[in-house]
């Protein structure tokens, strides 16, 4: 069984690999893992162009969605990207909070780190910055983001609910999220789970929908919303790679899904306490009078 820092090195060996592509090569390939189908163009993908801000250069097409779309990002506000990749996102968002926002953008691959940095260099923006990081051990102090966007993401960390706490540590008491991500509903067939270019390409990674947000719920986010759902449709000549034509049918029959969703949520901006990532105990998240709490108590 493959263990959590073994997909880890999987992943990252395999964004190093994308990072240093063309973007020809990215253009040509499904979440930027091994060839496309020629049946559809670009299976997971929306399309950023209209987007205020959006950089051409920047868009490597390895999304699910279009978080900062739907992000409700204002004027001033501190922006998080979750896996900011060559920093498409953190540019559509600095275009959101303006000259007196700050956007910050976490990836844990260097080569994709050195590429975005380029990209905002060029760019010629002061108040965007990319750092090195996982997303399991955010390198931020707490509340201190307004806004957390992230881009199918999340599916590749292995522990989500450590993740996804981890928003909640750094989200400013009645901050908030909105994530695109890929889920399932239905058990994908084995060949496609074990393998590993679809795993990087978001897919094998992903958690039951009702998996998914039962985590968000279990932590204490509030306002829980699935702001935009839309089926993934994985053709046959992609299929054809892991199943035979007997097990596609299969598939096909079995009423598996598999979909990109984008869910906004806010963290309470009254809130003292909420459950560790493990969900064993609780822990402090803020204390003083936003919580009824006295000032440095234990609180919980």
């Amino acid at each position: 069984m493959t263990t959590a820092e073994e997909t880890k090195d999987m992943v990252r060996r395999k964004y190093a690999e994308i990072a240093q592509q063309d973007k020809a090569t990215n253009a040509s390939s499904c979440c930027g893992a091994g060839g496309c189908s020629t049946e559809v163009y670009n299976i997971m993908s929306d399309d950023y162009s209209s987007l205020e801000g959006y950089a051409a250069d920047a868009d490597l097409g390895l999304g699910c969605g279009l978080p900062t779309e739907f992000a409700g990002i204002k004027a001033g506000d501190t922006v998080l990207d979750l896996g900011s990749g060559a920093g498409n996102d953190c540019f559509v968002a600095r275009a959101a909070t303006g000259e007196d926002g700050r956007v910050i953008g976490v990836d844990f691959t260097p080569e994709m780190i050195a590429k975005a940095k380029t990209n905002a260099a060029q760019l010629g923006f002061q108040n965007v910055e990319f750092r090195q990081g996982d997303i399991e051990a955010l390198p931020l102090t707490s509340n201190i983001v307004d806004v957390v966007v992230s881009n199918c993401v999340l599916n590749l960390v292995p522990n989500k609910r450590q993740a996804l706490s981890e928003v909640l540590r750094v989200l400013k008491p009645g901050g908030h999220f909105s994530i695109s991500d890929v889920v399932l509903k239905g058990e994908l067939p084995k060949n496609i789970k074990n393998a590993a270019e679809l795993y990087a390409g978001c897919v094998s990674g992903a958690l039951q929908e009702s998996e998914y947000l039962g985590i968000i719920h279990d932590l204490g986010f509030e306002q829980v919303t699935v702001q935009k759902r839309k089926p993934i449709i994985i053709p046959d000549d992609i299929l054809s790679n892991y199943l035979s034509a007997e097990e596609i049918a299969a598939f096909k029959a079995s009423g598996t899904g598999i979909f990109s969703i984008t869910v906004a949520a806010a963290k309470s901006d009254a809130q003292c306490c909420a459950p560790n990532a493990e969900g064993t105990a609780k822990v402090k998240l803020v204390t003083g009078k936003d919580c009824g709490c006295a000032p440095d108590s234990a609180c919980c």
